[in-house]
């Protein structure tokens, strides 16, 4: 089922990034805060180079937006750690000695919404796995990890696709700031 709408998306959808000072319309994903981002705060985000919005639209409606995401530079560095220690449990494993630098390139997935019509349809996870290829093909900027201040109801999205805690101080607040390490896809561990 999940394979039929990816291939249903890809053919009937394109992900378009928007243009300067370009607004969108009409959107409604129930969130009010996505809602607003997408409809009235990205282009402000954009004009100060702070986040780049893009559109999932149909190929034959491009005035029809059913989801989108904003994307901004983002890095995971010993200040997200509660301590030194922490830090280096995190980058043992995945970074070889010469590598261990105080902080790491990442790209934030700022926000992600998909238009109430479009909900179950696999689609959060369509652009997710985009994201990801967006980064692993041809890296832009050398990107090591994406990470997300996710809402805690979205929590068990991020986690069924690959997005894991990067520590437990945030456990029980109304966001979670999760990462995915993209070499786990380059070296086939995910």
């Amino acid at each position: 089922m999940e394979q039929q709408n990816r291939k249903h998306l890809s053919d009937h959808y394109a992900i378009r990034r928007l243009k300067q000072g370009e607004c969108i319309k009409s959107f409604n994903c129930g969130d009010t805060d996505l809602n607003d981002f997408i409809l009235n705060e990205s282009v402000y985000y954009r004009n100060a180079l702070l986040a780049v919005s893009y559109t999932v639209e149909k190929r034959d409606d491009p005035n029809n937006v059913i989801a989108y995401f904003s994307l901004a530079n983002d890095r995971i560095s010993l200040g997200d750690f509660e301590n030194k220690t922490e830090f280096n449990r995190f980058r043992k494993h995945r970074f070889v000695n010469e590598k261990r630098l105080k902080s790491y390139p990442a790209v934030k997935i700022c926000r992600l919404g998909v238009d109430l019509s479009m909900k179950g349809l696999f689609v959060g996870t369509f652009l997710l796995n985009f994201i990801k290829s967006y980064f692993i093909i041809d890296n832009k900027t050398g990107c090591r990890f994406l990470t997300v201040d996710a809402y805690a109801n979205a929590v068990p999205f991020y986690f069924k696709n690959g997005f894991i805690p990067l520590n437990e101080d945030d456990a029980d607040s109304d966001t979670r700031l999760l990462f995915f390490d993209l070499a786990t896809i380059v070296d086939g561990t995910n």
